[in-house]
């Protein structure tokens, strides 16, 4: 009955991740499994000293066509498929000499590694696996008696299994399996499927597959009533993804996504720069132009809402040095993120052992195409990543005063910030950094009067009389449709304004600008971010 223990005799080994092998085999062998294999499995088993069937011995028919036909044979899907409770399935195998194969042992050719390499087309086809996933499927369409292991991290649990269960394994543990070995095939396909339609230049194809790779269970997601986890996707990008964790306690669903939301931030500057972000927001962000003046610009950042900053998460992308870490330890960080930390700055954070640290050893490239993928109640929204990058030689002047070339500095700055910020996004600059933002209200006016207030408040915890906004430059993420918003940031003292364009009413909103003495430029692109 397949709720029994289901002892294992025979296993068959064919994998390209040879880690653990040998230990695997040796163990099997040990237990008196009769092991099959091929090519480079066979041969790294036999050189270790463990007994080996070649499945072309086995099935009576040699590998033909470079190796493409090996395991597509029936003694070799009849052995995995047979039901071991079917008086047909066992005659069928009587006639045909086929025996039973009880443990599958298979990982696929590396085909996501081939790409991720810059293989050619040809060697990446190549890397497509055919019998593999066939063996895969029909194991594991069969785990009432058949147990298939796709992942050399799970030998040991199989290990485990078997002396556990005198030799066999149980019908819990051949489902959990199973289900692993579908994950793993769709998966496989999947990054088939999405490489081909690259190659087609259809990134968005009729139909697409998600999928991941699980980090981490985490303790709950965005409130404690809801369930999360933390799965590993798509090619390796750096960031929160691929980084070290270096201490602190474990990240939680809202460290993620904000530590994520900061460093792609900060890796859109070519200056050292630095964010400090809360709630996927940033709350201060600043550039300056030597490395070596991280520490001012964590400071000009922090100046901006040091309120907001507590418990926020602060990204740098340039190495993370003593004199910086020793600024931030001052008011309590939920994580850190640079590319590399030096070892003051880690004996620095290191007083802090609740503070998580993360290394990621290199920065994002900010214009690399992706997918964002949200769910939607039936459905799925795919979008490309926002990649848009706007330089000053597309920045149109629409009113009568150009701004200066201090200003369009800043204009550019926090017209980037803005597409870090959620829409309605309003944002006050000046020197390098933010003074003031506005971000996710149902109108732009109220961003621009909320950005301009936290000018005004940061002013005061600073001990200035005069706020921050004053001689500053604003940046929209997307075309005011009022000329109420523009008006607002002028009474806030700004001096310049950057924003798409495109309202059926510019010609109103450039009339404004030039009448508050305004200077004006125009993007031609929007950075909604909700």
């Amino acid at each position: 009955m397949p709720h029994q223990n289901r002892p294992i005799r025979r296993a068959l080994i064919s994998v390209s991740d040879k880690a653990g092998l040998e230990d695997l085999g040796r163990y099997l062998s040990g237990k008196g499994v009769e092991i099959l294999s091929t090519g480079g499995s066979a041969k790294a088993l036999s050189s270790a000293g463990i007994k080996v069937t070649e499945v072309a011995a086995h099935t009576g028919f040699p590998e033909i066509m470079d190796g493409r036909v090996k395991t597509l044979h029936p003694k070799i899907h009849g052995g995995l498929l047979a039901r071991r409770d079917s008086a047909e399935h066992q005659a069928a195998q009587k006639t045909h000499d086929i025996p039973d194969i009880d443990l599958l042992v298979v990982n696929l050719y590396p085909f996501a590694k081939t790409v991720a390499g810059g293989g050619s087309w040809d060697d990446c086809i190549e890397n497509i696996d055919i019998g593999g996933p066939a063996m895969l499927r029909g194991a594991a369409k069969n785990h009432d008696f058949v147990s298939v292991v796709t992942d050399p991290a799970d030998y040991g649990k199989l290990i485990a299994e078997m002396d556990a269960q005198g030799g066999g394994t149980s019908l819990a543990f051949r489902r959990a399996l199973a289900r692993k070995a579908y994950a793993h095939t769709a998966a496989y396909d999947g990054a088939i499927a999405q490489w081909m339609s690259e190659q087609a230049a259809e990134p968005l194809p009729e139909s697409i597959s998600v999928s991941g790779t699980r980090v981490q269970m985490l303790r709950y997601g965005e409130n404690p009533h809801q369930q999360a986890a933390f799965y590993r996707a798509g090619p390796a990008r750096p960031g929160v993804a691929t980084a070290t964790q270096l201490q602190g306690k474990e990240l939680s669903y809202n460290n993620l996504n904000d530590t994520d939301a900061a460093f792609e931030l900060v890796a859109e500057f070519d200056r050292p720069a630095i964010a400090i972000i809360k709630h996927a927001n940033p709350c201060g962000v600043a550039s300056v132009d030597d490395a070596s003046k991280m520490a001012d610009a964590y400071a000009k950042a922090l100046a901006c809402d040091p309120v907001s900053a507590f418990g926020g998460i602060i990204a740098l992308n340039r190495p993370l040095d003593a004199a910086t870490a020793t600024e931030i330890v001052k008011l309590f960080a939920e994580v850190v993120i640079a590319p590399k930390i030096s070892d003051e700055a880690k004996a620095v954070l290191g007083a802090k052992p609740n503070v998580r640290v993360l290394e990621t050893g290199a920065m994002p490239d900010p214009t690399a195409k992706g997918l964002i993928v949200k769910s939607l109640s039936g459905g799925l929204l795919v979008q490309d990543r926002d990649f848009g990058h706007v330089t000053e030689s597309e920045l149109k002047v629409v009113t009568k005063r150009a701004p200066s070339a201090k200003e369009i500095a800043d204009l550019l700055f926090a017209f980037r910030v803005a597409k870090h910020v959620k829409s309605n996004a309003i944002v006050y600059a000046k020197n390098g950094a933010t003074v003031g933002i506005g971000a996710g209200q149902m109108s732009r006016v109220d961003s621009s009067r909320i950005a301009a207030w936290k000018a005004d408040e940061a002013a005061k915890a600073a001990g200035s009389h005069e706020s921050f906004a004053k001689g500053s430059v604003v940046a929209s993420d997307a075309f005011f449709p009022f000329a109420d918003g523009l008006l607002a940031a002028a009474s806030a003292g700004a001096t310049a304004v950057i924003q798409p364009g495109g309202s059926m009413r510019d010609a109103d909103i450039i009339k404004a600008a030039d009448d508050a003495g305004l200077a004006m430029v125009l993007t031609g692109m929007r950075h909604f971010r909700h």
